[in-house]
C-alpha cells in the first residue's frame, strides 16, 4: 500500500515517447529492467568505486556499488510506503554518468571540458538514458518515465537554486547535458525530487561510508584499530567483542561494519517517519515543494558521519598509493581526451556518424567526451597503452 506522498506509478507523467502500457510491469517496473539491461550499466562492472578496477577481485566496483544502493532504496522505501520500484531504478542509475577511474576521472574530465560546457557525472547520466543508449528502434535512449528522469537528474537536492554540489545559482550555468533534456521536458530542476528519489540519495551515502571502511581494511589503508576513536564505528567493535570473545579476525570486522550499516539505515527510516508524521505531506508535490529534503540522517548521525568521512578521505582517498594511482589515471586521461579531438578518426567506426554532425570543436569535444566517459577502466588502459604507448 502506497502512501499519499509516494509516486503512484498510474499518475506517472508518461514518456517522452508514447508507449503502450506494459501488461506485466508497471512504468517504473519497465524503467528499473531498462537500466539493468543497458550497455552503460552492464560497463559500471569495470569501473572503479575508489581502487582501479584490476587492483583486486575483492573491492567494489560501480555496479556492486550500485547493487548495493538499490538494495537499500529498496528497504527504506518499503519501510516508508514509498514506491520501492522507483527508488530501485533510481538508484540503479545513479552512477551510469561515471568516467573511467571514478572521481578521479570525473575530475580530469571537468577541466579538460571546461571550455566546451563543463563535465558533472549526473547529468552526464542523464545524457545516457536520453540520447546516447541506441537499442530501440522509435527512440534514441531508453524512454525513461518523467518521474525516474526526474529522481536522477535531482536525487542530490535542486539543481537550479540549491545549496547542493551539483546546483547552479540559474538556468543559464546547467550542464549542457542536462539543459538538453531540461528543454524538452521540464525536469521542474528547482524543486526537491520525490521521496524515492530522495531515498536513493540517502541509500549512497549509507552504502559508501560503509563498503568503504570494509575496503580500506582490505586494502591495508588503515587497522581495525585506527577505527576504536571513531563515532558509531568504535562502538559497534566494542560491541561484538563484548558478545563474540576471540572471534576471528574476519568475522569480527564483518560483524562490526553490519552493525554501523544497520544503524545508519534505522536512523534515515526514524527520521524520516517523525519528519512525515510531522509535515504530514498528501501528495509527492508536497514533497517536492518543501523546505528542504524528507529523506535524510538525524543531525547527530550526520555529524558521526562527518568524522568517519574526514578519516576516510586523509587515511584512504588520499593514501600515498592512491594517490599514486589517481596520478597515473588523470594522466592517461589528459592523453587520450585531446589525442581523439586532433583526430576525431581514431573513434571507432560506429562513432564517426557523430563525429560527421559535429559542427564545431565544442560538438566535437563533446562527442569525443561521451565516448572516453563511457570506457572503463581496463578499456581505457587498454587504449593508453595502444595509442599512447
Amino acid at each position: 500500500m502506497l502512501k499519499p506522498y509516494a509516486c503512484d506509478p498510474a499518475a506517472s507523467r508518461g514518456r517522452l515517447h508514447s508507449e503502450s502500457i506494459s501488461t506485466f510491469r508497471s512504468p517504473f517496473q519497465r524503467d528499473r529492467d531498462r537500466i539493468i539491461h543497458s550497455s552503460a550499466f552492464r560497463r559500471l562492472k569495470h569501473k572503479t568505486q575508489v581502487f582501479v578496477e584490476h587492483e583486486g577481485d575483492y573491492y567494489r566496483t560501480r555496479l556492486t556499488h550500485t547493487i548495493e544502493v538499490a538494495q537499500v532504496a529498496r528497504t527504506i522505501a518499503g519501510v516508508l510506503g514509498l514506491n520501492t520500484d522507483l527508488a530501485e531504478a533510481v538508484a540503479l542509475a545513479h552512477d551510469l554518468g561515471h568516467p573511467p577511474f571514478g572521481h578521479t576521472g570525473e575530475d580530469a574530465l571537468a577541466l579538460l571540458m571546461a571550455p566546451y560546457g563543463g563535465f558533472d557525472h549526473n547529468a552526464q547520466a542523464i545524457r545516457i538514458v536520453t540520447r546516447l543508449e541506441r537499442h530501440y528502434a522509435g527512440f534514441d535512449g531508453l524512454n525513461l518515465t518523467w518521474e525516474t528522469l526526474e529522481g536522477i537528474a535531482k536525487h542530490n537536492g535542486p539543481v537550479i537554486g540549491g545549496a547542493g554540489a551539483h546546483s547552479v545559482p540559474d538556468r543559464a550555468l546547467l550542464p549542457y547535458a542536462l539543459a538538453e533534456c531540461d528543454s524538452e521536458w521540464d525536469l521542474e530542476l528547482a524543486t526537491n525530487a520525490s521521496a524515492e528519489a530522495q531515498v536513493a540519495a540517502v541509500a549512497d551515502d549509507v552504502a559508501y561510508n560503509h563498503h568503504d571502511l570494509h575496503d580500506g581494511l582490505r586494502a591495508g589503508l588503515f587497522s581495525e584499530s585506527d577505527l576504536m576513536e571513531l563515532p558509531l564505528v568504535g562502538p559497534a567493535f566494542g560491541e561484538v567483542d563484548r558478545l563474540y570473545p576471540g572471534l576471528d579476525a574476519t568475522r569480527r570486522r564483518h560483524e562490526s561494519l553490519r552493525r554501523v550499516f544497520g544503524v545508519m539505515v534505522e536512523d534515515v527510516i526514524a527520521v524520516a517517519e517523525n519528519r512525515l508524521a510531522a509535515l504530514d505531506p498528501s501528495s509527492v508535490d508536497d514533497i517536492r515543494a518543501m523546505e528542504g529534503t524528507i529523506i535524510r540522517f538525524s543531525k547527530p548521525l550526520y555529524q558521526n558521519l562527518k568524522s568517519i568521512k574526514s578519516f576516510l578521505f586523509t587515511r584512504m582517498y588520499r593514501a600515498p598509493t592512491v594517490v599514486a594511482e589517481r596520478e597515473r589515471v588523470t594522466a592517461m586521461i589528459n592523453a587520450l581526451f585531446p589525442l581523439f579531438l586532433r583526430q576525431p578518426e581514431l573513434l571507432p567506426e560506429d562513432w564517426q556518424g557523430d563525429v560527421a554532425k559535429a559542427h564545431d570543436e565544442t560538438a566535437l569535444a563533446r562527442v569525443v567526451l561521451d565516448y572516453v566517459a563511457g570506457m572503463t577502466d581496463r578499456f581505457a588502459i587498454q587504449e593508453f597503452g595502444r595509442l599512447v604507448g
